[in-house]
C-alpha cells in the first residue's frame, strides 16, 4: 500500500457545487483530477432543505472524490474551509491501497 496516497471525499449541498469545483480548479500546484456526482444524503439534520426535500426524506447533494497525496491534503482543506466556507460540507478521508491507470 502506498501510504502517501489517500481519497478525499466530499459531500456538500448541490448550490455550492460551482464554487466548490472552481475553488479546486483555480488551485495551484493544479491538483490531479477528481470525479464528481449527484448523490442523496439521508439522516441527520434536515435543516435548509426544501419542503420536497423534507416529504422525500433525503436531501439533494453533490459529492466529489480525488486522490492525492497525504501532504497536499491538509493544505487543500485548510484552504476549503478559510477561502471557500460551505456550510454543510461533510469530507472523509481514507487510504489508497493502490493506484493507477490503463492506457
Amino acid at each position: 500500500m502506498d501510504r502517501d496516497l489517500c481519497k478525499l471525499t466530499l459531500v456538500y449541498p448541490v448550490a455550492t457545487e460551482d464554487r466548490i469545483i472552481d475553488f479546486l480548479l483555480d488551485e495551484e500546484p493544479p491538483l490531479p483530477g477528481f470525479v464528481s456526482w449527484r448523490a442523496e444524503g439521508h439522516g441527520g439534520s434536515f435543516e435548509g432543505c426544501s419542503a420536497r426535500e423534507k416529504v422525500r426524506g433525503r436531501i439533494e447533494r453533490g459529492m466529489l472524490v480525488m486522490v492525492l497525496g497525504r501532504a497536499r491534503l491538509e493544505t487543500l482543506l485548510a484552504d476549503l474551509r478559510n477561502k471557500c466556507a460551505i456550510p454543510h460540507l461533510a469530507y472523509w478521508i481514507e487510504p489508497v491501497e493502490r493506484f493507477g491507470t490503463y492506457a
